[in-house]
């Protein structure tokens, strides 16, 4: 008979694995990695607000895509365009950053499968007698793993051609130029580091689902255990 089991540890749990996933997700589909030098805008484009020429523009680089402004002729005005520099993973602008991808990628997956299956610990707490939540916990560690290493490689694609291109003739590996770190560098780093609480915080949700309280609430008959 399955037991639907909610505790604060194991919910708190279940929601900060969902919101890792999709942060690191959200991280590395984005293109604002690296904030390139500011450009400034042509005396021809005209801010429609002000009446004057717009201000400088900064583009952005990510790991496989890039902001930047195109022009409108005919309109007299730029428009941001955002999407994939590189059509495949050959094209991807450094080695580091290949690999920085590799390694996000599998981490991320992990993650999200993690998250699909928090989702339903609340009524299997094992699986071929254990715990689900060890189980869950040991992949989130393993999935940060993965996490620091692809950021760890990250920075040493500073020196490739694309990133001088917006950074540069100072940039180099692990030397930013005229660039600054954008959110999604730091959303990364901040979704590796809850990737190890969520790990950690694991153990506390398998305890608060196998308590002597939740096993006096099974012997009683309950199918629905909802405890603080």
């Amino acid at each position: 008979m399955c037991h639907v089991i909610v505790t604060c540890r194991s919910m708190l749990w279940t929601l900060l694995s969902i919101v890792v996933a999709f942060a690191e997700l959200i991280a590395f589909m984005s293109a604002d990695w690296l904030i390139g030098k500011a450009k400034p805008a042509s005396t021809e484009d005209m801010d429609n607000r002000t009446g004057g020429p717009q201000e400088p523009y900064r583009p952005t680089l990510g790991i496989y895509g890039r902001c930047t402004r195109i022009s409108h002729m005919q309109l007299s005005r730029r428009d941001t365009l955002c999407g994939p520099y590189a059509e495949n993973f050959s094209e991807i602008a450094s080695g580091f950053w290949q690999a920085t991808a590799i390694f996000l990628a599998v981490g991320i997956l992990i993650l999200c499968a993690v998250a699909f299956v928090s989702v339903f610990t609340m009524c299997v707490q094992s699986i071929m007698k254990k715990s689900i939540f060890n189980v869950c916990g040991l992949l989130q560690g393993i999935a940060g793993l993965f996490l620091i290493l692809g950021l760890i490689l990250y920075p040493a694609g500073w020196g490739c051609q694309k990133a001088i291109s917006y950074c540069g003739h100072y940039a180099s590996a692990y030397k930013l130029g005229d660039c600054s770190l954008g959110w999604a560098f730091y959303t990364a780093i901040g979704g590796t580091i809850l990737t190890f609480i969520c790990a950690v915080f694991s153990a506390q949700a398998e305890i608060a689902t196998s308590s002597d309280k939740v096993q006096e609430e099974i012997e009683e008959g309950k199918n629905l255990i909802c405890l603080l």
